[in-house]
C-alpha cells in the first residue's frame, strides 16, 4: 500500500478506515481487506469493539495503526492522562500510534483555551517521551488554533485531521500545514455522502472508469492528504483501497481543486454548528 511519511519518520497508509458508528463485524472486515490504520476517539464510545475486531483478526498488534482523541470534557493535563489510560484499556493496548486533542475549544465560552490546550499538549508530550504514543496530532485545528500549540510544545504535530474534500479544501489550512511538515488527514473525505452526485465528479467516474467515492478518496490521496473513510460493506472497503490504482490527472485535479464550495458538513471549531 502507498504510504505517507510523519515528520517524525513514522510511517502510515495513505488510506485509513474512519470508525464513528462502525460495529465490530466492520472494522474486523476493514483488517480482512487490508486496512491497517485505524482512526476512532474515546468520544465515539467504540474503542472497546476495535480491540475485539483486532483480537479476532490474528494480526500482532504492531501489524496495524489505532489513533485515538482526547475529548472536549477530558481537556487538561489531569485529565489527559486519565482518559488516555482509559483509552488504553478499552483498546486492549500498551500504546497508541497516534493520539489527537479532537477540538481546539471545549466549549464557546471559554475564553482562555489557549492555555488549556498547550496544558493538554504537555500531557501528551510526557506520553509520547514515555513511548506510550508513537506521534501526536491535533484534529479541527485550524492554522491559528495550531499556531498556538507550536509556539509553545517541544514536540510539534505530526498529523492534522480537518473535514476535507472536493467542494471544500480548506486551502489556506492545507497550505499552512504542508509548510510546517504536518500530515492533513481528511474526514468526510466524500462530503458525508453530498459530492457523489456532483457533475464534474460523475464525469470524470465515467473517464476513469472508477466510482464517483473513488474519485473523491483518489483527489485525497494526490493533494498528499490522507483520507479516513467510512465503509460497511467489503465491497465498498475494497473499492476505496482501489482508488490507489489510478491518477487523475493534472487538468481534472485542478478542475476538481476548483468546484464551488458545497458539501460542509456544518462543523467549525469557533461557531455554533449548522444542522444539515
Amino acid at each position: 500500500m502507498m504510504m505517507f511519511t510523519l515528520n517524525n519518520g513514522i510511517e502510515i497508509p495513505a488510506i485509513g478506515f474512519g470508525t464513528y458508528k462502525a460495529s465490530e463485524d466492520a472494522i474486523e472486515s476493514a483488517i480482512i481487506e487490508g486496512y491497517r490504520y485505524f482512526d476512532t476517539a474515546s468520544f465515539y464510545g467504540n474503542e472497546n469493539v476495535i480491540a475485539l475486531a483486532v483480537e479476532r483478526s490474528g494480526l500482532k498488534r504492531e501489524e496495524l495503526l489505532i489513533a485515538s482523541k482526547i475529548w472536549k470534557s477530558d481537556m487538561g493535563y489531569d485529565r489527559t492522562m486519565k482518559a488516555f489510560q482509559k483509552s488504553l484499556e478499552n483498546l486492549r493496548t500498551d500504546y497508541l500510534d497516534v493520539l489527537m486533542i479532537h477540538w481546539p475549544r471545549p466549549d464557546l465560552e471559554l475564553e482562555d483555551w489557549k492555555a488549556l490546550d498547550v496544558e493538554t499538549w504537555r500531557a501528551m508530550e510526557e506520553l509520547y517521551s514515555q513511548k506510550k504514543v508513537r506521534a501526536l496530532g491535533l484534529s479541527n485545528f485550524l492554522p491559528y488554533h495550531a499556531e498556538n500549540i507550536l509556539k509553545n510544545c517541544e514536540v510539534p504535530p505530526t498529523i492534522a485531521q480537518l473535514e476535507f474534500h472536493v467542494g471544500h479544501t480548506q486551502t489556506f489550512a492545507l497550505e499552512y500545514y504542508r509548510k510546517k511538515g504536518i500530515q492533513l488527514q481528511a474526514w468526510s473525505p466524500i462530503g458525508r455522502g453530498r459530492m457523489i452526485d456532483d457533475e464534474l465528479i460523475v464525469e470524470l467516474a465515467g473517464k476513469y472508469h472508477v466510482t464517483p467515492v473513488q474519485v473523491c478518496l483518489k483527489f485525497c490521496v494526490q493533494e498528499r492528504v490522507m483520507p479516513l473513510p467510512k465503509a460497511s460493506s467489503r465491497e465498498r472497503m475494497r473499492e476505496n483501497l482501489e482508488c490507489l490504482n489510478f491518477m487523475i490527472d493534472d487538468e481534472d485535479m485542478m478542475r476538481l481543486e476548483n468546484v464551488p464550495p458545497m458539501g460542509w458538513g456544518g462543523e467549525h471549531p469557533d461557531r455554533l454548528r449548522v444542522k444539515r
